[in-house]
């Protein structure tokens, strides 16, 4: 019997855990990061955007493009991404 599939997180869920993961990269609390300012002005660069890609990959077990960041550069616009994108690896 295969085991039940575990449901994709919720667009909330990955906005909070990526609040989280930059918060940690920038050194900032998550409170500190809003939704809608992009990352790169909380000082998200390109070294840092790419281990957070890389952490993307590791939590959520998708290959992401090193671009996905700069392509939607805010929490809310990378959080409803990823939901989509795992919305269609699901699918």
């Amino acid at each position: 019997m295969e085991a039940p599939a575990t449901p994709a997180p919720s667009t909330a869920e990955l906005a909070d855990w990526l609040t989280r993961t930059v918060a940690d990269y920038v050194s900032s609390e998550p409170s500190e990061i809003e939704p809608d300012v992009p990352l790169s002005e909380y000082g998200l660069d390109s070294v840092s955007a790419t281990t957070v890609c890389a952490n993307i990959e590791d939590h959520l077990g998708l290959v992401v493009e090193m671009t996905l960041i700069w392509d939607h550069p805010t929490v809310a616009e990378l959080s409803q991404a990823l939901a989509d994108e795992l919305e269609s690896a699901r699918g």
